[in-house]
């Protein structure tokens, strides 16, 4: 497909729409008129005092168009938003559900206009200025209600930590994420020289937090699977957190033992006795099939047996993951798979959406089908209606590009038992200082709405090559902070 951008600025949020439609789709944006082509072609303009927006099908044939006055337009970018949208269902057909919302957190800018305008008509603008649907607006207001006491916990000197293990048993053919499947050399030489490196980066890390007075909040572990180290590895790490910060003041202490099969007594006992309050043990699906499909090596009992054996050592906050929309996967078998959860009383239970991106092995060479779809849709709204049912309530929420049907990823939890973490990172309330390959540390402003990031080396080996370099970038933190308290 061809976007043409003319005599206008919104070619980034014009080409996000476009792909909520078309997400495999190769799109050529352009920035000038182009003939008729083979292919489909977009038009959005400004000119002559209008905001127009024309679509062309593969024979030049225009079967949409409409403008709209631009002296009638307060937003010009909403505007050109709106007739993209206008122009892409109607030849598509299609309707997402969250409308023409790109962003990543939809209950942040729910939120937004109902702090502006009133719940009610916050609400309604919500669903009409953006043709949300209204139950994805409900689950909004939902999330957004549940997140508010949690967003006040925040002070102006709060942090939190995040810790990257990128590495993982095997690799999912879903996973875009910077992880790598263990083999013999990676156990052998790689891991114990990153535990290295990650112990080097927590300690002067903590000092930048010392020496700027920060509050620790939480502190979460992730990946890959923090679990995939050996239990004297987990045991540096934890050990380098506990004296190098000040963890009296930590609400909550997360470590993902996202697959089964690296959990073990020894970690459990080690986790416990080292103050954390929250795991992740996570299924994905309770069909050994489909965990065979997706390079999952592990079964469906060893999920049951991770959980009941963190309940004996006293783990009273379990996450547990499942994946709406899995290749192979139907209705029924979602069902089961929810229903399997739930019968274990986890505290959290966090139903993703599948998303294929580029860097997934699923994604190669991969095509979203609407049917595909409706039918992750149809899961999701069981698992809504399923978990309140049962005492869960929806309390976070964000979506990923590419995922199907445009469709989002929710955290449930029963009464009180929301992961702080997920809420101060998602609705970035304060700094997240983060260590390892992969790792994004996020600075966000005591006094002000500024946001800035520092980007630790992708890959394990890039990291333990460029430490020295990845170790200045984190000067920066000192600056960050010294200019907002300037203000």
């Amino acid at each position: 497909m061809i976007l043409e951008i003319l005599n206008h600025e919104y070619q980034y949020e014009a080409e996000k729409l476009t792909r909520v439609f078309y997400p495999n789709e190769k799109i050529n944006v352009v920035y000038e008129r182009t003939p008729a082509h083979l292919q489909p072609k977009l038009t959005t303009v400004i000119e002559n005092g209008k905001i127009r927006v024309e679509y062309a099908d593969g024979s030049g044939n225009v079967v949409f168009s409409e403008a709209l006055p631009e002296e009638n337009c307060r937003d010009r970018e909403l505007a050109v938003m709106i007739l993209v949208f206008r122009a892409l269902s109607r030849v598509s057909g299609y309707t997402p559900k969250w409308g023409m919302l790109t962003g990543i957190r939809p209950s942040k800018l729910l939120r937004s206009l109902e702090e502006k305008y009133g719940a009610d008509e916050g609400l309604r603008l919500f669903e009409q200025r953006y043709f949300v649907s209204r139950d994805k607006a409900k689950l909004a207001q939902s999330v957004s209600n549940a997140e508010q006491k949690i967003i006040s916990l925040s002070r102006p000197d709060s942090v939190s930590l995040y810790v990257s293990v990128p590495f993982c048993p095997s690799r999912c053919s879903y996973c875009s994420f910077v992880s790598q499947a263990m083999t013999e050399n990676l156990i052998e030489k790689l891991l114990p020289e990153y535990t290295d490196y990650l112990v080097r980066e927590i300690e002067y890390t903590a000092k930048i937090a010392k020496d700027l007075g920060l509050r620790l909040e939480s502190v979460y572990y992730g990946g890959g699977t923090p679990t995939t180290l050996s239990e004297n590895q987990l045991e540096r790490v934890m050990e380098a957190v506990d004296k190098n910060f000040d963890l009296s003041s930590v609400r909550e202490y997360t470590i993902e033992a996202g697959r089964p099969d690296t959990v073990t007594a020894g970690k459990l006992r080690l986790m416990k006795q080292g103050g954390v309050s929250r795991i992740s043990i996570n299924p994905q699906t309770f069909s050994d099939e489909i965990l065979k499909k997706i390079g999952r090596r592990h079964t469906a009992e060893q999920t049951q047996e991770a959980f009941m054996l963190a309940r004996e050592y006293g783990f009273d906050n379990i996450n547990t993951d499942l994946i709406a929309g899995l290749p192979g996967d139907t209705a029924e078998g979602f069902r089961f798979s929810l229903d399997k959860a739930i019968s274990f009383t986890p505290e959290n239970i966090t139903v993703h959406t599948l998303a294929l991106k580029r860097s997934s092995y699923m994604a190669e060479g991969g095509r979203v089908e609407a049917e595909k779809s409706r039918l992750a849709d149809g899961m999701l709204e069981y698992a809504y209606k399923t978990l309140c049912e049962n005492g869960y309530y929806p309390y976070y929420m964000y979506r990923q590009s590419k995922s199907l049907g445009n469709l989002e990823n929710t955290g449930y939890c029963l009464n009180g038992r929301e992961c702080l973490y997920n809420i101060f990172m998602m609705e970035e309330c304060h700094s997240v200082f983060a260590v390892g390959a992969g790792a994004v540390t996020r600075l966000k402003a005591p006094r002000s709405l500024l946001i800035d990031r520092i980007f630790n080396y992708k890959y394990p080996y890039e990291y333990i090559n460029g430490f020295e370099t990845l170790i200045k970038r984190k000067e920066k933190i000192y600056k960050f902070y010294q200019k907002d308290r300037q203000v």
